[in-house]
């Protein structure tokens, strides 16, 4: 059951509603539902004796506009058709559920003015399952206007379900730009992106723990005095999800070298700053998926209109930007290690983890896989808020791009998955070439779930269907 208030949505119950296909069981507040109503009431009243834009008025740079008694029947629907623009491909199933599931939760914060019919219907279509036929293209994080509109227009029988469907609504001449002023699109693939990656920084502990002992790594680096001198939280729970891992307790034995490589030795420093801003942005979402972005905004407590620029949404954008950075300088370690992994003076075995006669390969085309993939993801971590756009005759001059950046977050996690399972499975091979004994601690479980799903053979192979099966293994680690 997930609660729908307007209050108390949270990430990981947008989670549930993309991965959920068919009905989804959602508890509609009804005094969420009343406050609604009385916001369009107000906004309907308001209307009626001062200019309210997109209500009375146009849109754009047609603020100025009015809209006559004659034309305001008819206003709602012309701006839904004019705005259902989108193009490119259609949007993910789970994309669309979630971004319907966060449309609704917003509407429900009671501050749109939207007709209660529209918001009954709303909810009817993510209560049963339906799908709308809806785009990607058509925003730059100044609200998804187009993707929005097209979902109105499902709503109101004008435009095709993919799936399912709910009998047909009118809509109003306020109801338009009330339900389109959101970045709910944009949001759905942010926290979906955002909590893919939370998923693989808690994986990747367990991969670098295993390379660590695959490796003999110094326990030093990761030491509670070390890490007490320069407490960043982030740094300092990666040092501490490592000791419990590897069983580090008290003061452990040396390892073989006094320096490790960056890879391990500064995996805190690194992993740390991608934690905290995972963090930062999971924060930023849990506000936007509750919040009242509509313009104008409708207040009952004060009995008026608000003109504002909640569209925007910046704070969304640049903690994506950084998320994708941080995440980037970690996927360059984990590039390292693997690195590290095909060196016989770090490993003491054969070059590439190699079996058989001179001159195998072994894994050597993992460290080619790896870099491909991350050479996609730095691509994926370029900063999406370096640039602008000026629409609208030169009224809106400034865009956040938060849903190019979140585009790249989900770009940026599929290429992340890529490295992380090369280096799962050299770590692997190279702990059965060495016939480790790993005694009863959390990596152990790792390693064993790795090594069942894993082919053990070693003999020069294609190692396509190995990488297939780590990617599909993280989630799984995540969890140890």
């Amino acid at each position: 059951m997930i609660r729908v208030d307007g209050r108390t949505l949270r990430c990981a119950d947008v989670v549930t509603a993309a991965a959920t296909e068919g009905p989804l069981n959602i508890d509609v507040s009804i005094a969420a539902l009343r406050g609604a109503e009385s916001a369009w009431k107000l906004a309907e009243e308001l209307s009626t004796r001062r200019i309210v834009y997109g209500r009375t008025t146009g849109v754009g740079a047609n603020k100025e506009d009015p809209v006559g008694e004659g034309e305001s029947p008819d206003h709602g629907l012309r701006l839904l058709r004019s705005h259902a623009g989108g193009s490119g491909d259609v949007m993910s199933p789970g994309q669309t559920r979630a971004m319907m599931l966060i449309r609704l939760n917003q509407l429900l914060a009671g501050r749109s003015g939207l007709s209660p019919e529209l918001i009954g219907a709303l909810a009817g279509a993510v209560r049963t399952g339906s799908l709308p036929l809806v785009h990607r293209l058509g925003a730059i994080g100044t609200g998804d206007l187009a993707p929005l509109a097209e979902t109105a227009l499902a709503l109101t029988g004008e435009r095709p379900w993919l799936s399912g469907g709910v009998p047909p609504v009118p809509v109003q001449a306020g109801d338009a730009l009330a339900f389109m002023s959101s970045n709910a699109a944009t949001l759905a693939e942010a926290t979906l992106a955002a909590m893919r990656l939370d998923t693989l920084t808690r994986a990747s502990h367990v991969v670098a723990a295993l390379t660590y002992i695959a490796l003999d790594g110094n326990p030093e680096a990761y030491a509670t005095p070390v890490h007490e001198a320069r407490p960043h939280a982030g740094q300092v729970a990666c040092a501490a999800e490592m000791r419990r891992l590897l069983g580090m307790e008290g003061t452990p034995k040396p390892g073989r070298r006094i320096q490790d490589p960056f890879g391990l030795r500064a995996f805190p420093q690194v992993q740390g700053p991608a934690l905290d801003a995972i963090h930062y942005l999971r924060d930023v979402l849990a506000v936007e998926i509750n919040a009242s972005t509509e313009n104008p905004m409708i207040s009952t407590v004060h009995q008026d209109a608000y003109h504002h620029a909640h569209f925007h949404t910046a704070y969304v954008s640049t903690a994506l930007d950084q998320v994708r950075a941080t995440i980037h300088q970690v996927a360059e370690l984990s590039a390292a290690r693997l690195g590290d992994l095909v060196e016989p003076e770090f490993t003491g075995l054969r070059p590439f983890l190699a079996a058989g006669p001179s001159g195998s390969s072994g894994v050597m085309i993992l460290e080619y896989v790896a870099h491909d993939a991350l050479t996609e993801l730095r691509q994926a971590a370029l900063p999406a808020t370096l640039g602008t756009a000026v629409v609208s005759r030169g009224i809106e001059d400034h865009a956040s791009f938060s849903t190019q950046a979140a585009r790249a977050a989900t770009a940026a996690g599929t290429a992340y998955r890529q490295v992380l399972a090369c280096e799962l499975v050299a770590a692997v091979r190279a702990l059965r070439m060495r016939k480790a004994e790993l005694v009863a601690l959390p990596a152990r479980d790792a390693y064993e779930a790795a090594a069942a799903v894993l082919d053990p053979s070693v003999e020069d192979r294609p190692l396509t269907e190995d990488i297939a099966r780590a990617v599909s293994l993280l989630d799984t680690l995540a969890l140890i």
